[in-house]
């Protein structure tokens, strides 16, 4: 069973940094590619960034490109997202996703999700 626990959320000022992680159980982590999404209430989830399998390729979204990073430790099973340079427009729940494969690049389908951490960027 596909279990993916987001963590490091919380409450930033802007212009700070949060580094989020996502323990991966239950499926071989290292076979899929792994994404980040976010989603702010009333909103549809919109891709942040995504890593291949073996993080030959990444992919950002336009608005995080140059601030955010995408990394993955495929013996430690954890996905990681390090956000700097946070604006109140980050602000929203980020996921952790699980592409259904790992080899058509960039991954357009998931099954799996996580529950979600909540990033606020305010003053």
């Amino acid at each position: 069973q596909v279990q993916l626990v987001e963590s490091g959320g919380g409450l930033v000022q802007p212009g700070g940094s949060l580094r989020l992680s996502c323990a991966a159980s239950g499926f071989t982590f290292r076979a899929y590619s792994m994404s980040w999404y976010r989603q702010v209430p009333g909103q549809g989830r919109e891709l942040v960034a995504a890593v291949s399998p073996r993080s030959f390729h990444t992919r950002y979204a336009d608005f995080v490109r140059g601030r955010f990073t995408i990394s993955r430790d495929n013996e430690k099973n954890t996905l990681r997202l390090q956000m700097n340079s946070l604006r109140p427009e980050d602000t929203a729940v980020y996921f952790c996703a699980k592409s259904t494969d790992g080899e058509n690049w960039p991954p357009n389908a998931y099954d799996g999700w996580g529950q979600g951490t909540q990033v606020t960027v305010s003053s």
